[in-house]
């Protein structure tokens, strides 16, 4: 797969759904989430995104074929995990090891 930042920055969907995600991102808990959304511990913040990745693409996927089973809150969590875990990369790229 390409670099995880990469897919996260073409991702496209719809604007009222982008916006409410941003704004769950200021109580996103790392730990609370990923623990009700990743079915296994993940090993990387690579493979936790790349989880995080293709659940979203699952859930966007019975989004756009208008599945009953579509589940906007569902949808919502896994978007500001995908959005926090992001966030969380960038930053520990930036910082200098021993900083």
């Amino acid at each position: 797969m390409a670099d995880p930042m990469t897919h996260i920055e073409t991702l496209r969907r719809p604007r009222l759904l982008i916006r409410a995600a941003r704004h769950g991102l200021t109580s996103y808990s790392r730990e609370r989430t990923l623990q009700r959304i990743l079915t296994t511990p993940q090993a990387t913040a690579d493979d936790v995104l790349s989880d995080l990745m293709r659940t979203e693409a699952e859930i966007e996927t019975t989004r756009k074929n208008g599945d009953l089973a579509y589940s906007v809150s569902r949808h919502l969590e896994v978007l500001i995990a995908l959005m926090g875990e992001a966030a969380l990369m960038l930053k520990a790229r930036r910082t200098p090891e021993g900083a």
